[in-house]
């Protein structure tokens, strides 16, 4: 068989081109790859919402896939075991209350799980702004390639329609700062000190509606609430991401 170059590339630019004017409008934008918002997306892609992740990075995973300080294993306590085990995710005791996974196959895992729900990624592409209009919502995201927010160049964005949106994005926390930099009701406390047991107790509670239209959760979520950080152990990132698929569903299907 002899390879074509321009088939090739007109298949790449075409199928994208055609996801991307499908979810110029969608149900829920999940902003963040890692484990919190992929749980979230995979849990909502499969109640048949229209889910669109985006990721600022290549990869998806997050912080997950290095596991603690780059040995490829994380630690999950007893209360997120039926996480792994919805997602058939191999797992072993280790200790009383605590099981170890492999970072990378729960990763894998968890990224096939919300592509088998019909949840579209969008990697490489950073949120710049917020769209709310005059009903005081969240109603989209301000898009913009990665590199070009990283090469300062200046690009005009384009926007991406939403009914709710997620922001897992982490430490930065990054939907919530940018909705308080512009004035609105929203104040990022910034996260606390390493404190694992207090923060993956919290971590609930914080995950939840800030601001009309966006959940926020895992790290996100302790970051805007002021709590403590946990470090790898990753249990409540994964019940946050649970929480807010149940939380955006409860919204969504009143």
């Amino acid at each position: 068989m002899v390879l074509d170059e321009i088939v090739i590339s007109r298949a790449i630019v075409a199928s994208h081109m055609e996801k991307l004017l499908e979810f110029l409008e969608m149900d829920v934008a999940v902003v963040g790859g890692g484990p919190s918002g992929l749980t979230a997306a995979a849990l909502l892609g499969e109640q048949g919402f229209k889910v669109g992740l985006v990721e600022k990075k290549l990869s998806i995973g997050g912080g997950m896939w290095g596991g603690g300080m780059m040995l490829p294993r994380i630690v999950v306590q007893e209360e997120a075991r039926g996480i792994l085990q919805r997602f058939h995710i191999s797992h072993e005791a280790f200790g009383e209350g605590y099981y170890v996974a492999g970072s990378v196959e729960t990763v894998s895992k968890l990224t096939a799980a919300a592509c088998d729900a019909g949840v579209e990624f969008f990697n490489l592409l950073s949120v710049e702004d917020v769209m709310i209009r005059g009903d005081g919502r969240l109603s989209g995201l301000v898009v913009n390639w990665t590199p070009v927010e990283m090469t300062g160049l200046h690009v005009d964005p384009l926007t991406l329609g939403c009914r709710y949106a997620v922001d897992a994005t982490g430490h930065d926390a990054v939907l919530a700062r940018l909705i308080e930099r512009k004035g609105g009701n929203v104040r990022v406390k910034g996260e606390g000190f390493m404190w694992a047991d207090r923060a993956e107790s919290s971590i609930l509670s914080h995950t939840r509606e800030i601001f009309p239209g966006l959940v926020v959760c895992g790290m996100a979520a302790n970051a805007v609430a002021g709590e403590s950080r946990m470090g790898p152990i990753f249990g409540g990132m994964l019940l946050s991401g649970q929480r807010a698929a149940e939380k955006v569903a409860e919204k969504l299907n009143p």
